[in-house]
C-alpha cells in the first residue's frame, strides 16, 4: 500500500467503526426511545423452545413481527398481536395480556432481521415487563426466523 493511500484506508476503517457503533446504539434506541437490553436469562434458544413446545406445560408463544411474516410462516400455535414497533401492535399486545396470568411463561419472537437490529422484540418485551409479567422469554433468532427456525426443520404453520 502506498504512503498516500494509508491515511485514507485508516480513515475509512475509523469511519466504518463509528458507523458500526452508532448502528449498535440505534438498535437500542428504536423510534427515538431507549429500549431494554435483553439479558441472557431472558432468552430461549430455538432448540430449547422446540423441545418445550412438545411438553404439556408449553409456553404461550407470541409473534411480534409484521403480519406478512406471520402469514408466511410462524411457530405452530403462535398468537399474533401486531408488530411490537407500532403503537397499534403494542396496544393489541397489552389488551391481550390484561387477561393473561402473570405467572404464565410467554415467549415472544419476531425474526424479521438480526436480533441486534430488531425493532419489534424490545418494545414488546418492555411492555410485558411493565405489566408485571415475570416469565417472559425472547426467542433468540440471531439472523432471522427463516434461517434460525425454518431452515433447521423446526415446525411451522402458514396463514392466519
Amino acid at each position: 500500500m502506498s504512503a498516500e493511500r494509508a491515511p485514507r484506508r485508516i480513515l475509512a476503517l475509523v469511519a466504518f467503526g463509528v458507523l458500526a457503533l452508532s448502528g449498535a446504539r440505534a438498535a437500542r434506541s428504536i423510534g427515538g426511545q431507549s429500549q431494554p437490553d435483553i439479558a441472557k436469562s431472558e432468552t430461549i434458544e430455538p432448540e430449547e423452545l422446540k423441545s418445550e413446545l412438545a411438553t404439556a406445560a408449553k409456553p404461550i408463544v407470541v409473534c411480534v413481527a409484521p403480519h406478512f411474516l406471520y402469514e408466511g410462516a410462524h411457530i405452530p400455535g403462535a398468537l399474533f398481536h401486531g408488530p411490537g414497533s407500532t403503537p397499534d401492535g403494542l396496544e393489541n399486545l397489552r389488551e391481550w395480556a390484561k387477561g393473561t396470568s402473570r405467572d404464565r411463561t410467554i415467549v415472544i419472537y419476531c425474526g424479521c432481521c438480526p436480533m441486534a437490529r430488531c425493532p419489534n422484540v424490545r418494545p414488546a418485551l418492555s411492555a410485558l415487563r411493565e405489566m408485571g409479567f415475570r416469565h417472559v422469554k425472547v426467542l433468540w433468532l440471531s439472523r432471522d426466523f427463516h434461517t434460525d427456525w425454518t431452515q433447521k426443520g423446526y415446525p411451522v404453520e402458514k396463514g392466519q
